[in-house]
């Protein structure tokens, strides 16, 4: 599997446990939008964009079956973030 690009949205609210959005582009033909950067109390992870079924639950939409890739496309995301994260801030006027 081939994820040849990764896009980062920071979230600029510090009280929350969101810190950014990803999306990713796999084998060149598949986009994945809304993965959730998390910070948890041992460190950042990620979670699959998901819906809120009637049980008030929320289950994934799209998530590796394998932990394998699910560690692979993790690593991966994280390692976008902290790239994102070295940026300098753009000045606005």
């Amino acid at each position: 599997m081939d994820i040849s690009d990764i896009k980062i949205r920071l979230v600029k609210k510090d009280d929350l446990k969101l810190k950014a959005v990803a999306s990713m582009i796999v084998d060149e033909g598949l986009a994945v939008h809304d993965i959730k950067i998390i910070e948890g109390t041992n460190g950042n992870f990620i979670a699959m964009p998901s819906r809120k079924v009637s049980s008030g639950e929320f289950k994934d939409i799209v998530h590796p079956i394998k932990s394998e890739v699910r560690e692979h496309i993790c690593s991966l995301i994280l390692e976008a973030y902290a790239k994102e994260l070295q940026k300098p801030i753009e000045e606005t006027d």
